[in-house]
Formats: C-alpha cells, structure tokens, sequence
C-alpha cells in the first residue's frame, strides 16, 4: 500500500524525468539554434546579392544589425522605471516616521538616478552612431 522510496513518496521520480526532459529539449534547441544561426548567416546575412523585396532588405538590414532598436527601447524602459518610482515613493508614506523622508528622497532623487543611468546608456549609443558615421564618411 505504501512505498518504501523516498523518490516515490516526496513525488521526485516525476521531478526527475522532467529535469531529464528538459534536459535533453536543450541539447536538442542548442543544435537546432545553432545551425539555424550559421545557416541564416551565411546564407541571407553574408549573401552577396540585394534582397528584392522591401520587407527582405529591413529583414537582411535588421540581421545585419544596421537597424537599432535600442534607442525607441530605452525611452520607454526609461519612462516606465520614472512613472513606476515616483508612483512606488508613494507606498513609503503609510511607513510613518523615516517613511516620509524615505518617500521625499525617493520622489526627488529616483527619477534623477534614473535619468543618469539612462542618459549614460546613451552615451554609448551615441559614441557608436557616431563612430559609424565617422566609418561611413572615410569610405567614400
């Protein structure tokens, strides 16, 4: 009536078969990705000819990485944390006593720590769109 097994009893024998089916579903998703990756590389990244429709050549332009999307991203990552830290200062007001100050530090310096993060992120971006532009100008 009852089993002896601590792997039966504490249910760690179905755990086990769907760790070891994972398990195997990521091997399998490593060498399917990475062929797929090599394949879509060389094949449509790394291929000599123009795409002739104007949904290939964005398609071939965004693989390439020629298209950043990066920017438009961060704005709104950027607007959400500001909304989100100023709305969440609030929660800190029914804490009383340190809570108030907590809340006034919160709702005064969040979004200017946030704004410093997200402006040295773009820094970066920057650097880099004018670099290509530097790259761009030299080859012609």
């Amino acid at each position: 009536m009852y089993s002896s097994s601590l792997t039966s009893t504490y249910g760690l024998d179905s755990t086990a078969n769907a760790f070891a089916g994972a398990g195997i579903w990521m091997i399998i998703a490593a060498i399917i990705s990475l062929v797929g990756g090599i394949l879509v590389y060389f094949l449509f990244v790394r291929a000599k000819d123009e795409p002739k429709g104007k949904f290939l050549k964005w398609l071939k332009d965004f693989l390439s990485f020629k298209v950043m999307w990066i920017e438009p991203i961060l704005k709104v990552v950027y607007y959400i944390a500001t909304i989100f830290v100023v709305l969440n200062s609030f929660s800190f007001l029914g804490l009383g006593g340190y809570g108030v100050l907590m809340w006034l530090l919160t709702l005064l310096l969040g979004p200017v720590v946030i704004r410093v993060i997200y402006e040295t992120t773009m820094m970066f971006i920057m650097i880099w769109r004018n670099t290509k532009d530097i790259a761009d100008n030299t080859k012609k």
